[in-house]
């Protein structure tokens, strides 16, 4: 197909472009990816943040901030119960985001391109 063939719907393309930049700057974050790699791997799907600093062995305070990031950005979820939060990944999608790309990441350390010039 020719470029010139190729038409791209500009108002939707520019924004969703722009959710998928500011989802992806959010995943590029080391510690923002071990704790949702934790919540990922929870046995119950969901943990509160002192059991995540712990996971992540970071501070509580550090912690709640990363969340705040992620939640605003609609990638965790909270649930209250008295005086705790309990976090988890806010849908499928973001499991499937995590599970992409940590395979990805397993199977470009297995196998390395080489580039050629």
């Amino acid at each position: 197909m020719s470029s010139s063939s190729y038409v791209v719907n500009e108002d939707v393309a520019t924004a969703q472009i722009a959710d998928i930049a500011e989802l992806f700057a959010l995943l590029g974050d080391p510690h923002r990816l071990r704790l949702l790699t934790s919540l990922r791997d929870a046995p119950t799907g969901e943990l509160c943040v002192s059991d995540l600093a712990l996971a992540v062995v970071s501070s509580e305070s550090a912690v709640s901030h990363a969340l705040r990031l992620l939640r605003a950005h609609q990638v965790v979820t909270v649930r209250r119960s008295g005086r705790h939060a309990y976090y988890s990944l806010a849908d499928a999608h973001v499991r499937q985001l995590l599970d992409v790309a940590l395979a990805h990441a397993d199977h470009s350390s297995t196998d390395p391109v080489t580039v050629q010039s």
